[in-house]
């Protein structure tokens, strides 16, 4: 229980000021691309028209994702946006399931990484609004109903990115705690493992589904 809460940081010095790194966040943020760009080269590596388990995998996350956001989009929009939302889900379900691991952790687990990808899909969404509507409508629209709901209408914004980032960070986050929790508490061999395929499974999928599809949702409001 006394390791709850360590973190193993590295600072690095830069012009008076203490860079502070959080190590396991960042080793574990690099499994998770590494195995995600090993399994896009060995998808990809031999496509026939008799697909391989990878391909076959790989093409049900790109079909229905792809299908989500174009409901959400449209046809022209999601084949610009599609990659990306595609890219996102990836990377958080695989984050999400790592802490199933033994000696792994989420990378979700730590603030800055859900945060990150909310500033992420809220730049994203705002630059998206520019484009499609221009910059005088897209400001205009923060002063509906009238000019002195600008402010409220600003703050909302910045809200989706505490909700969205806070969301995933509080349920995965909980989820190890309660984990370190049972296992502590009880010496039940079967209880923890199985509530760490469950937080890490079910819920982990369930959220990293719920982030992106809230991503896909902040740039359909935007463009429309």
């Amino acid at each position: 229980m006394e390791d709850l809460g360590l973190i193993h940081q590295l600072i690095i010095p830069l012009f008076g000021y203490n860079i502070t790194l959080n190590v396991e966040v960042i080793v574990m943020t690099w499994i998770v691309i590494i195995v995600l760009l090993c399994f896009g080269f060995f998808a990809t590596k031999s496509k026939g028209r008799l697909p391989g388990p990878l391909q076959v995998v790989g093409e049900l996350f790109v079909k229905h994702l792809y299908e989500l956001t174009e409901d959400a989009l449209g046809k022209e929009l999601s084949k610009k946006y599609a990659p990306m939302i595609c890219a996102l889900f990836m990377f958080l379900v695989l984050s999400n399931w790592l802490g199933i691991i033994p000696h792994l952790e989420e990378p979700t687990k730590d603030l800055n990484t859900p945060l990150s990808l909310g500033l992420m899909g809220f730049f994203i969404a705002h630059y998206a609004g520019i484009k499609a509507k221009g910059l005088k409508t897209y400001l205009k629209d923060y002063c509906e109903p009238m000019f002195i709901m600008a402010p409220l209408n600003i703050i909302g914004e910045l809200a989706k990115v505490i909700s969205i980032s806070f969301r995933l960070f509080g349920n995965i986050m909980g989820g190890a705690i309660i984990i370190l929790v049972v296992s502590y508490l009880t010496y039940n061999i079967i209880t923890p493992p199985f509530l760490n395929a469950f937080f890490g499974m079910f819920v982990g999928t369930i959220q990293a589904f719920v982030f992106t599809m809230l991503t896909v949702v902040y740039i359909a409001v935007q463009v429309k």
